[in-house]
């Protein structure tokens, strides 16, 4: 019996998808790539070289130039991989605040974003790898032996956003987030290259009422029927 060797989950951001690749990455042993990190390494390297965010051909040539890699980690930090940028880890540099706020600007750039799918493709060729974005199974990886689509009301995901930063003790209004995350939205489905959508032979989950555990087993069933 073999199953896929590559695993595409998409879909809207909150919806559950880093969770579920994480739970299916540690149970087949495979790695576990978000490919989110990468538009946090062109944003980070970007604001290192003091480009400006907004300038679209400057950071599409940053995006161009460098190489990025993602790894198993190596490291017992609490990473869930290795980012490498030009051979360099910067697996926590790209999580600083002034990549956070800035990496939605850069990552809807299309050049930026034609560069990120021959790199992302790269890695997801090496198989046996769950990859978790927006367009994975519909322009990164359209031949991925499994395609998900995870997806829940806008309202439910900001839900979950405000709680996980209610624990984390951040000072939040769930009516903010509420909007930023219909943005993101408006972003990632009405952009020209590569826009949010289930691609046509993905299996939608609907997470608005299920809990993590009760996705990871819809996912598993599916993982099996994708056996032979």
């Amino acid at each position: 019996m073999s199953v896929a060797d590559v695993i595409a989950i998409d879909g809207p951001a909150a919806s559950g998808k880093s969770t579920l690749a994480k739970k299916l990455a540690e149970y087949l042993q495979y790695l576990f790539f978000d490919t989110g990190v990468m538009y946090r390494a062109v944003t980070w390297m970007a604001l290192k070289r003091g480009v400006e965010i907004l300038d679209e051909t400057a950071i599409t040539a940053v995006a161009e130039e460098i190489q990025i890699d993602v790894q198993p980690p190596s490291v017992s930090d609490g990473r869930l991989n290795d980012v490498f940028v030009d051979d360099v880890d910067v697996t926590w540099e790209i999580r600083q605040s002034d990549v956070e706020a800035n990496v939605s600007v850069v990552s809807a750039y299309a050049g930026v974003r034609l560069a990120m799918t021959e790199q992302q493709r790269r890695i997801g060729n090496r198989k046996r790898v769950v990859m978790v974005g927006r367009d994975i199974g519909t322009i990164v990886m359209p031949n991925a032996g499994l395609k998900i689509y995870l997806d829940a009301s806008v309202e439910e995901r900001a839900r979950r956003r405000y709680l996980e930063c209610i624990e984390r003790g951040d000072d939040v209004e769930f009516s903010e987030i509420l909007d930023s995350m219909k943005e993101r939205d408006r972003i990632d489905s009405t952009r020209q290259i590569a826009p949010l959508k289930p691609a046509d032979d993905a299996i939608v989950i609907q997470s608005e009422d299920l809990d993590a555990d009760q996705v990871f087993k819809e996912a598993l069933s599916l993982l099996n029927g994708s056996s032979s």
